[in-house]
């Protein structure tokens, strides 16, 4: 922070000699030229053009700075606001930086037949395997790894940069790496743990002392060169791993949980659908959608429809279990392929304020709510939140319905 004000402290000194307090900062005659600046400023490290991170970060610390000493009531303060939140230079929204499958197996290859430092290896092995940060990682401690009964073996991963634990399943391979890393590892005494000051026995220690940052990345550089990929960081086994899993079909709220993340936003930064992995999908809608489309003969005209039998669309089991937007109505239901999206109509009578109900047909409400519920939960383990707040809005006006009608029966 200091060092970001620094650069608007020498600006200022360059552009107006005669200023002498922050209070007197005028937008036209100093802010508005320093932001043009930084357009054209060059890095004091290398001589080239500031990114447009680095111009953001400068932009931020001014910002904020004028913004605290006003509310703190400083003398110094401008007597109005100068920076508006659009002065901000808007960051590039950038696709993860995960590897590509090819890469990622000879990433793993050189880790595993060709370690220069098989302890480091080791543990960017086990990064890629748990999706991991890098601090989370070199955290661990020696009792990581917690057997629950029926269900395995988890890693239990330290607070990290949400200062949050969690745990992640740990599978036969990535139990076998721990314990190669458990064999490698030197053995001393308790080390103070940086966040909690305890001592602590950490999983990643050599010759004494915990494992160190710079020795993952020269390993990795050196996994990467054999490899014979460009530079790679740490943090884009994170983003493998998330990708991974998006495209094997995992949940949003199970891949929240795998990273510790606390938001959905957050998820979907990390894990991106592979372009087969799209073009399958779009390919199975495209197919449900052809066969739903009339044939091109006389009935086009006679307005019938083919109707796709119930067992080709679920394959024989219960409909409510289909991996497809589903919407129960009072008579019936309706199944469509996700990439379709859900009907526009979907219990539009439901919802219509024109709607009423008689008192025989309060077992039928009751049993499209039980199926609404059914529903609802689906699209939870699926990750669908759209399609939980649907069916959640289809319960609550069902349970004003089923009301409404029970009173005019008493």
């Amino acid at each position: 922070m200091a060092t970001r004000l620094k650069h608007f402290g020498v600006f200022l000194t360059e552009q107006d000699p005669a200023l002498t307090s922050v209070k007197d900062v005028d937008r036209r005659r100093h802010i508005e030229p320093f932001l043009a600046s930084l357009v054209d400023t060059l890095s004091e490290k290398d001589g080239q053009l500031i990114s447009i991170g680095d111009r953001n970060r400068r932009v931020v610390a001014v910002s904020t700075f004028l913004t605290d000493i006003t509310e703190w009531g400083w003398d110094a303060a401008p007597t109005r606001k100068v920076i508006f939140r659009d002065d901000i230079p808007k960051l590039p929204r950038l696709l993860p930086r995960y590897l590509p499958i090819d890469a990622d197996r000879r990433l793993t290859a050189a880790l595993t037949d060709h370690p220069d430092n098989p302890l480091s290896a080791r543990a960017l092995r086990l990064q890629r395997a748990c999706g991991l940060r890098i601090g989370e990682l070199l955290d661990l401690e020696l009792d990581c790894v917690h057997e629950i009964e029926g269900n395995g073996a988890w890693l239990k991963v330290p607070l990290g940069k949400l200062a949050t634990e969690r745990m992640v399943p740990l599978d036969e391979d990535t139990l076998a790496i721990i314990d190669e890393i458990i064999k490698l590892r030197s053995h001393g005494r308790p080390l103070p743990h940086p966040r909690y000051r305890r001592p602590a026995l950490f999983l990643f220690t050599s010759h004494g002392r915990r494992l160190a940052q710079q020795a993952i990345r020269h390993e990795l550089n050196h996994a990467a060169e054999i490899a014979g990929i460009e530079h790679v960081t740490s943090h884009q086994l994170r983003h493998t791993y998330a990708t991974a899993l998006v495209n094997a079909g995992v949940s949003l709220q199970a891949l929240m949980a795998l990273l510790g993340h606390a938001s959905a936003e957050m998820s979907l930064r990390y894990g991106r659908l592979f372009d087969s992995t799209v073009r399958t999908e779009y390919e199975r809608a495209l197919d449900l959608a052809k066969q739903h489309i009339p044939a091109t003969d006389n009935t086009v005209f006679s307005g019938e429809h083919r109707q796709i039998p119930l067992t080709v669309i679920t394959g024989g089991k219960n409909w409510q279990e289909t991996p497809l937007l589903k919407s129960k109505m009072a008579g019936g239901f309706c199944l469509r392929a996700p990439a379709q999206g859900a009907c526009t109509y979907a219990n539009i009578c439901e919802h219509c304020p024109s709607y009423r109900s008689e008192p025989s047909s309060l077992p039928i409400l009751a049993a499209q709510r039980v199926d609404a519920q059914a529903l609802a939960r689906d699209a939870q383990q699926r990750g669908w939140i759209d399609e939980v707040e649907r069916h959640n809005k289809l319960i609550a006006r069902l349970d004003t319905l089923i009301a409404d009608t029970e009173a005019k029966s008493v």
